[in-house]
């Protein structure tokens, strides 16, 4: 399954090779088959597999949540797969959320500064960097038709009851780390998010039969 998969960088493959899918819960494996079954459809008939995560400010756990999937995919050597995020509204990428990525391995660049900072997020030395900033989930940067939306949060999920274009719709929600924002957590439960989502991700993907 992992020939010809993309280099990823020594300190992120280590991370992943940590994570344990034993540590999900029976019932949250029942949230995840939904999003495998449409994964493996794809990949069973070669096609296109579009995922757009989706958050209330993509400024979080859809970021995180992007980035992991495309990651994933790539280790588990899944093709023609395109991560992206999106918000209800758009507002900046959290330094936190980036500095967790980090922590975890990932290299990550500024493209562009301001208050909504563009940033280019690499797993690989030649991989191609997952593009990073917050934009609303039907921005140009994203698909319009035939992709999977993923609700990574209870309020974008209720608050967005249609979703233009989504193929089909999985919510797959976290709880919001900005609630431990200015405390002595705060980069300890951006890492326990970041980590579990990345558990989850690697657990989809690595379902995915070729």
């Amino acid at each position: 399954m992992k020939q010809n998969k993309a280099n990823l960088f020594p300190e992120l493959e280590i991370v992943i090779l940590s994570l344990e899918f034993r540590t999900i819960p029976e019932e949250r494996k029942k949230v995840l088959q939904p999003l495998i079954d449409f994964i493996q459809v794809k990949a069973t008939n070669s096609e296109t597999i579009r995922l757009n995560l989706i958050c209330t400010h993509n400024s979080r756990r859809s970021h995180l949540s992007q980035v992991w999937a495309q990651t994933a995919a790539a280790y588990y050597n899944i093709k023609n797969v395109y991560s992206y995020s999106g918000g209800t509204e758009a507002t900046a990428l959290f330094p936190m959320a980036a500095q967790a990525l980090e922590q975890s391995g990932f290299r990550i660049g500024t493209i562009a500064r301001g208050n909504n900072p563009i940033y280019a997020i690499k797993y690989g030395e030649n991989e191609h960097p997952i593009i990073g900033f917050s934009k609303k989930y039907d921005d140009e940067f994203n698909p319009k038709s035939e992709f999977a939306a993923i609700m990574t949060c209870s309020q974008a999920d209720g608050g967005c009851p249609f979703i233009a274009g989504a193929e089909q719709r999985f919510p797959i929600t976290y709880d919001d780390p900005k609630a431990f924002d200015n405390t002595p957590q705060q980069a300890e439960k951006y890492l326990e998010r970041s980590l579990q989502i990345a558990t989850e991700m690697c657990y989809v993907f690595s379902q995915i039969k070729l």
